[in-house]
């Protein structure tokens, strides 16, 4: 598996924004999952294949996309977070 980062304009081939779907919000092939829920699942501590069991229509590289255009907007810029 090779560490080098991709162009990530033309990685992201599962991942659509159309106005008419979940308000505009990043989904997965224009169905009403978004990459947020899919990130949300995974850092709660759910499995891939918890996913996977969980959204039937979803593949595995669907959920892959998605982690990797969350990381991806998460590097696009800088978010204070507050003092703990």
């Amino acid at each position: 598996m090779s560490l080098e980062r991709g162009d990530a304009m033309t990685d992201f081939d599962r991942i659509t924004h159309d106005p008419d779907v979940m308000g505009g919000k990043p989904t997965i092939r224009s169905m009403r999952v978004t990459v947020g829920a899919i990130v949300e699942l995974i850092g709660a501590g759910h499995t891939i294949e918890e996913v996977l069991a969980a959204y039937p229509y979803l593949e595995r590289e669907d959920i892959l996309q998605a982690l990797r255009y969350a990381a991806w907007r998460a590097e696009e810029r800088e978010v204070a977070l507050p003092d703990g």
